[in-house]
């Protein structure tokens, strides 16, 4: 039997479930919600749901996969063979391609801006001109295929080299390029005039703005943001040593994933209001409205305003990666498991599966566009489906699965290490996953149906 891969350090193995987490929700859906909803208010009700959804189901997600040893498709095999759950693990592999197929469409979306800001095509440009060139560009039927096939062949060579010299090695080396990106132009952001009004915004809570719409917005962004319930950090899991710390791994995640998050506020609020702009735009919000507030922030500062746009999108692409990576993952490691095909015969069936899906989510925005599923083009379909179906519905199980049949025996030998840590934590964490992270995704399942 092949032995199964592992993560080779404890920081890799972080890094790895955080890239899987961090992605283009950080950058551009959680400013946009945040916007939306308040600002700051927003953000507090956000790290509540963290807290009392995202972290539990994440530690249920970590238990499965590494008790399991096995990818997101065969672990509830192994765990409870012959029953019924084994359609639990098909659902976030499915689940995962699906997301993978579409989500590479607008990562190709920021390699073609990185090449267009690198070319320093921005400058001179009216906002008319922007919403002229995203549409122009999202329609053509050729060059964002060009860029979407760009992308996966990235992501499937890094799947390729395997665990630790793929995911974990890349990992170590992104993770760290964003950080230090983030950073960077968040420096450049607050210097800009009247940047505090900005950071007001986002930092000064009106708790006048706190309603049942912003609250389920948060409970929502936190399921998106993290990753949760299409197998990604199932998969991951399956691969940590025994002496990894769920717990503290399943905190580390949330804690980076949150830092993306807010730095990514810290980039785009003080510039855009800073401008004038509120940057409350929508799916535009990174293609139309920020090339534009760039431009004018910068205006006195040609260079500055040059580097900033090349760097804001570099860290797009590689936030992109970091979850394209995982998500690619889980259904390679699944076939890679199920058909004993290699890990590269695995990985080219999962890219070209997905690439069929890509090819016809991107055409849907131009040449395909009459072509729709209840009223919804392609593209707008696959996100609506797994975003505010497949996600919530695969998280309220995996909760279900842990809180109510899995042998509470083994929750707890994977939480306390085998009894030597977090044995206090255990009860509150089974409460939690028993009663309250159910509900609470119930709520944003009827939210993203429109029931509430």
């Amino acid at each position: 039997m092949e032995k199964r891969a592992n993560f080779g350090s404890k920081i890799g193995a972080i890094l790895a479930a955080a890239g899987s987490a961090v992605g283009l929700g950080n950058i551009w859906r959680f400013p946009y919600e945040t916007g939306a909803h308040g600002g700051a208010a927003f953000i507090l009700i956000y790290l509540l749901c963290i807290l009392l959804l995202g972290i539990p189901v994440m530690i249920a997600e970590f238990s499965i996969g590494r008790h399991a040893k096995a990818s997101t498709g065969s672990s509830y095999k192994v765990l409870v063979p012959g029953t019924a759950w084994k359609y639990l693990g098909y659902w976030g592999v499915l689940t995962g391609f699906l997301i993978f197929g579409y989500y590479t469409v607008v990562a190709g979306w920021t390699l073609e801006y990185l090449f267009d800001a690198g070319l320093n095509g921005f400058i001179g440009k009216t906002p008319q001109d922007f919403i002229h060139d995203f549409q122009a560009f999202s329609e053509n039927p050729i060059r964002p295929l060009i860029w979407l096939f760009v992308f996966m062949i990235m992501t499937h060579v890094i799947i390729v080299k395997g665990v630790q010299k793929g995911i974990e090695k890349f990992s170590k080396i992104m993770m760290p390029i964003l950080f230090i990106l983030l950073i960077v132009l968040g420096f450049c952001s607050i210097s800009l005039p009247n940047s505090i009004e900005g950071l007001k915004f986002l930092f000064m809570p009106d708790f006048s703005k706190i309603d049942g719409a912003s609250m389920l917005s948060a409970c929502g962004q936190t399921f998106f943001s993290l990753s949760l319930g299409m197998g990604c950090l199932s998969t991951y899991a399956s691969y940590f040593s025994r002496d990894t710390k769920l717990v503290k791994t399943a905190f580390s995640v949330g804690i980076i994933d949150t830092m993306v998050a807010i730095l990514a506020g810290v980039i785009i609020f003080p510039a855009a209001i800073s401008v004038g702009i509120q940057p409350d735009a929508g799916p535009s919000l990174i293609f139309i409205t920020l090339p534009n507030v760039f431009q004018q922030a910068f205006s006195g500062a040609p260079i500055i305003a040059y580097l900033f746009s090349v760097m804001f999108y570099v860290l797009l692409a590689l936030a992109a990666l970091t979850s394209t990576i995982s998500m690619h993952e889980v259904s390679t490691a699944f076939i890679h498991e199920q058909f004993h095909f290699t890990r590269g015969r695995s990985a080219s069936m999962m890219t070209m599966g997905s690439l069929m899906v890509g090819i016809i989510a991107s055409l849907s925005l131009g040449v395909l566009k009459n072509l729709t599923i209840f009223n919804m083009g392609i593209f707008g379909f696959l996100d609506y489906l797994t975003a505010k179906i497949m996600l919530p519905l695969g998280g309220f199980f995996i909760a279900i699965f842990v809180g109510w049949y899995w042998n509470k025996q083994y929750s707890y030998e994977e939480i306390t290490n085998g009894g030597t840590i977090m044995k206090h934590f255990f009860k509150v964490y089974m409460f939690v996953i028993k009663y309250i992270a159910p509900l609470g995704i119930l709520f944003v399942f009827a939210n993203g149906l429109g029931f509430i």
